[in-house]
């Protein structure tokens, strides 16, 4: 599904009945600012890094390995295409 950006970005909600093989390593074609718009429990890992809650901005640099580690609740971000 294709979803729009703005220059503020684009809001994403991952499901807390999303399955956990969903949330796979990926890499994406360009550097991301990632936002939380929530305080949640769930949590992000770059490759070669431990995991870390998610609670405050995240720089995705371009062609770097991510990951989503689900927690409670459903999780809302901003993601900004730099």
């Amino acid at each position: 599904m294709s979803r729009p950006y703005t220059e503020q970005g684009q809001i994403r909600t991952f499901s807390e009945g999303v399955q956990e093989f969903e949330l796979v390593w990926h890499r994406d074609k360009e550097d991301r600012v990632v936002k939380p718009l929530h305080k949640t429990d769930w949590k992000f890992q770059l490759d070669n890094d431990i995991p870390r809650v998610i609670e405050n901005e995240i720089f995705i640099p371009k062609e770097t390995y991510h990951r989503l580690i689900k927690g409670t609740g459903n999780l809302k971000v901003n993601i900004l295409k730099l």
